[in-house]
């Protein structure tokens, strides 16, 4: 049986995901497509899916291969004490990310990643995948437009989701870790990246500047 608090979390992280359908079908809607939902498995220690098998040190994520998006319900704790990123919308970011990849998905950008992946040395794919994660930050910034449309944003929610997209950055985490930073091994992002496109994406509210595989700068 799931505790008090893993059943109140559960149950918040179904209502964000039912929020993140609705505002992506009206935007696929609106590009003429028909959005396939994601399905939400929840877990705690490991689970198995059509992507391997994933443990707690994975934290939630998205598979490609069955469109589900997995997520470890022990990662709310671990955002707050580890990764000093507490607050319910500090969650809701990390779930609206993994949706971003599942729209990847949807719109083709994942099974071109997967054409590259063999063609290119690995340093130069981390770049290609920095460019994926912070698209997804984007995406999740363009839902929290709006959830902001619908007056649903507390005073402060804004602020927990920028803290934990900080929080989340190669840098920072490597830092915390190994003591210093390898920037060809970064896979999703600095910080300053990983806060600024998602706000970007919270200005936008839509998908106009969302490609950052042309972008110059990330």
């Amino acid at each position: 049986m799931l505790r008090i608090e893993e059943e109140e979390l559960a149950e918040f992280v179904s209502v964000v995901l039912a929020d993140t359908e609705v505002v992506w079908n009206d935007i696929f809607a609106d590009l003429g497509k028909e959005y396939n939902e994601p399905k939400l498995v929840l877990f705690t220690g490991s689970v198995q899916s059509a992507c391997g098998v994933a443990g707690a040190s994975t934290g939630p994520f998205y598979c490609p291969g069955d469109k589900n998006v997995y997520i470890d319900l022990s990662f709310y704790n671990e955002l707050k004490t580890q990764f000093k990123a507490p607050g319910d919308f500090a969650m809701a970011y990390v779930i609206a990310h993994e949706v971003g990849h599942h729209i990847q998905n949807e719109l083709g950008i994942i099974a071109q990643m997967d054409e590259i992946r063999g063609k290119v040395s690995k340093e130069e794919y981390n770049k290609y995948n920095v460019r994926l994660e912070l698209q997804a930050d984007y995406l999740a910034g363009v839902w929290a437009n709006h959830v902001q449309g619908q007056n649903l944003l507390e005073e402060g929610d804004l602020e927990e989701a920028l803290t934990a997209a900080s929080a989340v950055g190669d840098d920072r985490i490597q830092m915390q870790s190994q003591g210093y930073v390898v920037p060809d091994s970064f896979t999703h992002g600095t910080s300053e990246q990983r806060k600024r496109w998602f706000y970007k994406g919270y200005e936008a509210g839509d998908l106009s500047q969302w490609d950052t595989f042309s972008a110059n700068e990330l």
